[in-house]
């Protein structure tokens, strides 16, 4: 194989297997043994289990993360050319219509969101690291825009809020379909757009939702 399609064969075979079985349990002869690949071959391409670990995140977290930023940048620069604040739903909607989107049943990011998924669980360990490393520069601009659209409220009240609804995305990301107990007549397989509009309603009523500063 050449070294693009060895290289390939190594971060899918290393992210299928740190998401079921997590970084700790997977040994890096398992993902040589997944990719058809040698232990030289991950030692040239990457250097460390590690960094296998990163390029794995990086390579999945990066395009979306310059889409979330992208459309985040360009919501300011409206708001700013037409001289209003940017509403919280349109601030939101630049995080949460992207992730979302990753969850579509034709994605290619199924190992990915349980990989994310195992990582949030476990929040001390280097995976975790690993992604707050390269989510924080995202999260201190989308804060900023929310400080922006929600100036009543203290930044101890919006850390909060924002906590809570970025932990409600998490939750339909990973979860939502493992619910055996529902009414027979609920839909869990909604349409993308309608999805996003559904958990807009929910989250911007809870971060404006009016209370006393803390």
């Amino acid at each position: 194989m050449s070294p693009p399609v060895t290289k390939q064969r190594i971060l899918d075979a290393a992210e299928h297997l740190f998401a079921r079985d997590g970084y700790h349990a997977t040994s890096l002869r398992c993902i040589t043994q997944a990719a058809k690949a040698n232990l030289a071959a991950v030692n040239y391409h990457f250097g460390s289990k590690e960094a296998l670990l990163e390029a794995v995140i990086v390579r999945r977290l990066t395009p979306l993360n310059e889409m979330r930023l992208g459309q985040l940048e360009a919501l300011m620069q409206r708001a700013e050319r037409s001289r209003r604040v940017p509403s919280c739903r349109e601030v939101l909607r630049t995080f949460v219509e992207p992730t979302l989107r990753q969850r579509q049943k034709d994605s290619e990011t199924g190992d990915f969101i349980a990989l994310i998924g195992r990582t949030l669980a476990e929040p001390r360990g280097v995976a975790m690291t690993i992604f707050m490393r390269h989510m924080d520069p995202l999260m201190i601009k989308l804060f900023q825009a929310l400080s922006l659209a929600l100036p009543g409220l203290s930044q101890q009240l919006l850390f909060w809020r924002l906590h809570f609804a970025i932990g409600s995305l998490s939750h339909i990301m990973r979860c939502h379909e493992r619910y055996s107990l529902r009414p027979e007549d609920v839909n869990i397989d909604l349409p993308v757009d309608e999805l996003v509009e559904l958990f807009l309603d929910f989250a911007a009523a809870g971060m404006e939702a009016q209370r006393w500063s803390v």
